[in-house]
């Protein structure tokens, strides 16, 4: 019966991340780093917000959009740390984690011939979305302008096709954030223009600096902004699944459809959680981004004194240095590495075609980890 299946779903494939952790999860000895994972536990005041939902069975269906307490907290949230105003009436969508969110965006604002622009290399999980939405994916080379898909880059790239641009800053798989400056040039270039943008900020409380910039922010462009964001990696709340989407009323009417028919509503205890998160725990990413900043400095130094030359994340907690100086494909790198050297990094070609030459290397690891994983990918390249 498989002949029978959708080609559009049979054409796409499991993300090249996980392909390749599976891959080398029974290795004896691996240090893996793979996975954007935070290795931080969710905070305890959170975990017993979640236990007492429970216990006073807050259990059943919520509000399409999520409860509108969570709604009105994540709205204060992000008015007072981006300065992004959003009615939680009509504006703001609970998802089921940022992945959902993008899922149910792009299925309401592409149709079938749409041109999608995105960095390339880039998180591979847009790409099937795109595909599954009779749209095509439109890669923009970003590897000779330290991964950021900047005005230039995009004003090159636009056809009468193009519906959509996405934008994630801080960057998985590179870290790199677009700068105030640089946002404020893209919207120069597309306030006027009737193309919608994904801003994917969910790694916007990880940003370096302390400060993150939403494009949202910039005059014309607020009415064609799709905002993504959530508390997995803000909050290290991952598997609790609660992603959030702010848009444009007259927009979000129309997203909020195909979320109700998607999951109906995100876990009620998760939002629960999620609630407790917003009004409490305000401050909660600032020890863990702290520490994510020490380790990206330490896995950057001890790149740079391998011979590497990586560019330098803003955020998030990955860094994509080249390998291409190994005259090897990122595939063959990382086996080799991982069989010879017992250190697992995902292959760049993960990230798209642009992201071939490269390896993703997570620092969401205990520096423990990461100092015998440096130790060995070290000793590894000195054998090349």
């Amino acid at each position: 019966m498989e002949h029978l299946l959708n080609p559009k779903v049979k054409s796409i494939e499991i993300s090249g991340i996980r392909q390749f952790f599976n891959m080398v999860a029974d290795y004896k000895d691996m240090i893996s780093l793979t996975i954007g994972q935070p290795d931080f536990h969710t905070p305890e005041h959170i975990k017993d917000a979640a236990k007492v939902a429970i216990d006073n069975n807050k259990t059943t269906y919520t509000h399409n959009a999520g409860m509108i307490e969570l709604r009105k907290a994540v709205g204060h949230f992000v008015q007072s740390k981006y300065g992004l105003s959003y009615d939680p009436n009509h504006e703001i969508i609970t998802t089921s984690g940022a992945s959902q969110a993008i899922d149910i965006t792009l299925r309401t604002i592409l149709t079938e011939g749409s041109e999608v622009l995105l960095p390339g290399p880039v998180y591979p999980g847009y790409e099937p979305i795109i595909t599954l939405c009779g749209a095509t994916p439109v890669h923009i080379d970003t590897r000779q302008n330290d991964f950021k898909l900047t005005r230039d880059l995009i004003e090159k790239s636009l056809t009468p096709k193009t519906t959509c641009i996405i934008l994630p800053s801080p960057s998985n798989p590179t870290g790199v954030a677009l700068s105030e400056q640089e946002l404020a040039d893209l919207s120069e270039l597309l306030k006027d223009k009737e193309i919608f943008v994904l801003s994917d900020e969910i790694y916007s409380e990880l940003a370096f600096s302390g400060k993150h910039t939403s494009i949202a922010q910039f005059e014309g462009m607020r009415d064609k902004t799709i905002v993504i964001n959530g508390l997995s990696k803000s909050h290290s709340m991952t598997g609790w699944r609660i992603g959030f989407l702010f848009a444009p009323a007259n927009i979000a009417k129309h997203i909020l459809k195909v979320h109700q028919y998607n999951v109906s509503c995100a876990s009620s205890v998760s939002q629960h959680a999620a609630l407790e998160a917003l009004e409490h725990g305000a401050t909660d990413a600032i020890p863990m981004r702290t520490e994510y900043e020490n380790r990206m400095n330490y896995v950057f130094n001890r790149l740079v004194d391998m011979g590497l030359s990586p560019v330098k994340p803003d955020g998030a907690f990955y860094i994509l240095p080249s390998i291409e100086q190994f005259g090897m494909s990122s595939f063959d790198f990382a086996m080799k590495l991982a069989k010879e050297g017992n250190v697992a990094v995902v292959p760049g070609s993960a990230f798209s075609a642009y992201g071939e030459g490269y390896v993703r290397i997570s620092f969401a690891y205990d520096m423990e980890i990461l100092k015998e994983g440096m130790d060995r990918l070290e000793s590894f390249l000195s054998k090349l």
